[in-house]
């Protein structure tokens, strides 16, 4: 059984992140994708500050996925430089994670 990991990507919006989520959990690269709205994200790009309104996703899936959902991400993302991070999971729920990993094909 591969790790399970945990995504964060940032969109645009939440419809952006939604379509986004719904091909990537029909394509079982993921278990899931949670989408926070309202996020504001203050940062550098090309010499200037900038502050975005944006939504957050969190996306559940397995070491395993993990490049896979990384290239499937770039291919759909509006953003030139899209924001995908990926963070090890030390523990969680057993049932939870069980779930997870049956969930993403591998």
């Amino acid at each position: 059984m591969s790790e399970v990991v945990v995504g964060l990507v940032t969109g645009p919006d939440r419809e952006q992140l939604v379509r986004l989520g719904r091909t990537l959990v029909d394509e079982r690269l993921i278990a899931c994708l949670n989408v926070v709205e309202g996020v504001t994200s203050v940062y550098r790009w090309d010499s200037a500050l900038n502050e975005d309104s944006e939504a957050l996703g969190i996306l559940k899936t397995t070491s395993a996925r993990v490049g896979a959902v990384e290239r499937r991400i770039r291919e759909l993302h509006p953003y030139d430089v899209p924001e995908i991070l990926f963070l090890a999971v030390s523990a969680g729920s057993p049932p939870y994670l069980d779930w997870v990993s049956k969930e993403v094909a591998h």
